[in-house]
């Protein structure tokens, strides 16, 4: 999502004003019932997209089928829970919901509600059912796995039979891999091994272990509230104006903050389920769990006390439960009861503070090539923490990586936006900047007025020298930017494959606001809780909306909407031929193109077109890159086929083909002499800060080395330095 600095939103104050006062005179005092509060909701979140939304949809029977198909889709996409009796059943409001809409009744979300309840407790009747006796894998009984191409199940009998296909083949693949398990450790002569199991053991070891797994499944679709089944359908709704306008419950935009921000108050631990019991899985560098010392990686967490409180016993717990209980304000206690590698049993008290996801941050290396050492840059997503005036901002961090490289004394930068779905707006002018100097990086254009156009206002570029840019399938909104600006100017060589095709700007606003105080008060009290499960206030009111205001141009006039970012030179792509990206959602705004701005590519620029003249023999006479062409058109004719076989014979040989080209991939890696790879000395102290850090650091520059993309990334700006490319200080943008 792309976000402004309070100074650039574009919902104007005045559309608030006339939202709330709009509002204001419904409901008189008192409590609110759940019907009545759900109706405000769902009145509040139309009225504020009808006058806030960059394209509102007319709320007709068009819209109305759309969001019935969103709504089936989100809670029974693989079509084992709803029967072709319920769909006929909730198919008479399939063209209602608009009307419904507009009176402000619920009554076919009550209906949907009453028939999926009811469907999750057949489900778990029948994949228990199911799994009670012995399975053969010998017949020729094959199973269809993706939802869009299955018809729903008949009747009751049919949805009995598709669980029973599901967890025959679930139960066969853990069946495989059991016995391959110990068909290893007996080729290994593994002493720890006693007994061999006999098949009919192993299957029903495998059963066992799929029973355990369904129950952790259910035991989860048991929790799903109705208001968090009302959370999903206002998203039906609203992702039906467009894929990128949703609706957040309060403690949904909570998490969403964290996940912009990348920051957030707790200990800084990873958990993971283990057969119900909840371990740790790592510590985070620097976080107040690794300054206290105590917790490890591997200990299990048996109870959870806020400070003095009593402890709760979180064995079972699901891991989010036990997130939410771990995690609370700055600077109050929480104590870990911790069951230790060792078996000793201690109470650890950790004082809350704030954790970094450094994962999310940008990080950089070197990479020692044959023609000179060339620079990369790694940046997962366009972060900002808005939410704290000093937080962590990705233009200021990736200019203190371009800092370290130019000390360095590279030769080239690369900067990877591959899997990175976006971001700040803002932040992707300013590190444009970095690189571009001064002048327009995007145009932004609400639905009725002139495009407005954002500019980087630097006097000069901080690098200058030979440049790449990165991406693939999975970069979007900021990374489109970004990328489409390098290109516009003719900065830098854009490398791999077309991008996902949004270009869309959102702003959040609080759906409270549109509400007189009255009126909050009403709803507040009609709450459930108001405790979060950490003894903290919860936070009330009727949640937020993330809102399409705008569409973002390139300054070629052009929209990165639907159509992406086009590479200059493209790479193979395991995923070319699967459906992927914005284009392939009917609830997606058009393409469309308006004026360019003012700007002038630079001079002295580099010669892309000779640039991919030398790169295409090297990628048509890569063996790995080959391979990769052949997975695409196998996941193809996966994708394509839509059916798996319940023959272990058969199982195993496709396994086999598919671990065959991966054992292909490997050893032409491990054929291909690798660059050498370290990371920047200023980086050393952080990365020596324990031995966690050192093996994560580690296992990043493995995976740098294996990385066939960067390798001729490499080689592509290789050949751009014999180009002799430089940027000219800015010169001839305006």
């Amino acid at each position: 999502m792309l976000r402004f600095m309070k100074n650039k939103i574009l919902i104007p104050v005045i559309i608030l004003g006339v939202l709330a006062a709009f509002f204001s005179f419904k409901y008189a005092a008192g409590d609110a019932t759940s019907d009545e509060r759900k109706a405000v909701i769902m009145e509040t979140l139309l009225g504020a997209v009808k006058e806030g939304h960059y394209s509102p949809r007319e709320i007709n029977d068009t819209f109305s089928a759309r969001v019935y198909d969103r709504i089936i889709g989100e809670l029974d996409p693989e079509k084992r829970f709803f029967s072709q009796a319920d769909m006929n059943e909730l198919g008479k409001y399939k063209f209602k919901i608009d009307d419904e809409i507009n009176s402000g009744s619920l009554e076919f979300y009550h209906k949907l509600n009453d028939v999926f309840t009811k469907r999750i407790v057949d489900a778990e009747k029948n994949y228990k059912e199911a799994l009670l006796k012995p399975f053969t894998f010998t017949g020729n009984e094959e199973i269809q796995l993706y939802g869009d191409k299955l018809p729903y199940a008949k009747d009751d009998k049919a949805l009995k039979d598709r669980w029973r296909g599901y967890m025959k083949y679930r139960v066969l693949g853990k069946y495989v891999d059991l016995k391959k398990a110990q068909n290893k450790r007996k080729e290994d002569k593994d002493t720890s091994l006693k007994t061999i199991k006999t098949d009919v053991v192993l299957e029903a070891d495998a059963r066992e272990s799929i029973r355990k797994n369904q129950a952790t499944f259910f035991k989860r679709l048991h929790k799903i509230t109705e208001d968090d089944r009302f959370e999903i359908f206002m998203n039906a709704i609203a992702n039906t104006e467009d894929p990128h306008t949703d609706y957040f419950a309060p403690k949904a935009k909570k998490r969403f903050d964290e996940i912009m921000s990348g920051t957030f108050y707790g200990i800084g631990a990873q958990l993971r389920d283990d057969g119900g019991k909840v371990k740790i899985v790592n510590v985070v560098t620097g976080s107040p769990c690794w300054k206290q010392g105590e917790l490890k990686a591997g200990d299990e967490i048996m109870k959870v006390a806020q400070g003095e409180k009593e402890a709760v016993d979180v064995e079972g717990f699901d891991i989010d439960d036990v997130v939410q209980l771990i995690r609370g304000s700055k600077g109050s206690e929480v104590r870990l009861t911790v069951k230790q590698g060792n078996g000793a049993i201690k109470v650890i008290p950790i004082t809350r503070g704030e954790v970094l996801l450094e994962d999310i941050f940008a990080h950089s290396a070197i990479i020692k090539s044959t023609d000179g050492d060339i620079g990369y840059i790694y940046l997962p997503e366009f972060y900002s923490d808005f939410q704290h005036i000093n937080g962590r901002r990705c233009a200021e961090d990736v200019k203190k990586e371009v800092d370290k490289l130019k000390t360095a004394g590279v030769k080239g930068i690369i900067l990877d936006l591959r899997n990175n779905g976006g971001g700040s707006l803002s932040d992707v002018v300013d590190m444009a900047g970095l690189f571009v100097g001064h002048g327009p990086v995007v145009q932004v254009k609400s639905s009725d007025a002139a495009p407005m156009t954002l500019r980087a206002n630097d006097k000069a570029p901080l690098y200058d020298g030979p440049m790449a840019v990165m991406i693939n399938q999975n970069s979007a909104s900021a990374s489109e930017i970004m990328a489409a600006a390098m290109q516009d100017y003719k900065r830098a060589v854009i490398v791999g494959s077309t991008t996902y095709g949004k270009g869309t700007v959102q702003k959040v606003i609080s759906l409270d606001e549109l509400l007189n105080p009255l009126e909050r008060m009403k709803l507040a009290n009609s709450g459930k809780s108001v405790l979060a499960p950490n003894g903290e206030q919860q936070t009330g009111g009727i949640g937020s909306l993330k809102i399409t205001v705008q569409k973002f141009y390139r300054v070629n006039g052009g929209s990165t909407q639907l159509r992406g970012v086009t590479p200059d030179i493209l790479l193979p792509d395991a995923y070319a031929m699967i459906d992927m990206g914005e284009r392939h959602d009917k609830a997606a705004l058009k393409w469309d193109e308006i004026a360019p701005a003012d700007y002038h590519p630079i001079q002295n620029t580099l010669n892309v077109d000779a640039l991919r003249a030398l790169s295409t023999p090297r990628v048509i006479t890569n063996p790995t890159f080959q391979l990769i062409v052949e997975s695409a058109a196998r996941l193809k004719r996966e994708q394509d086929k839509n059916t798996f076989p319940l023959n272990e014979v058969a199982y195993v040989k496709e396994l086999e083909e598919n671990a065959a080209t991966n054992k292909k991939v490997e050893e032409l890696q491990k054929k291909t002499t690798p660059y050498s790879i370290f990371n920047p000395k200023e980086d050393m102290d952080r990365i020596n800060a324990d031995t966690a850090s050192v093996a994560k650091n580690n296992d990043w520059i493995k995976n740098l080395k294996k990385d066939i993309y960067i390798t001729e990334t490499v080689n592509i700006l290789n050949d751009a330095n014999k180009q002799g490319m430089k940027v000219n200080n800015g010169m001839g943008m305006k």
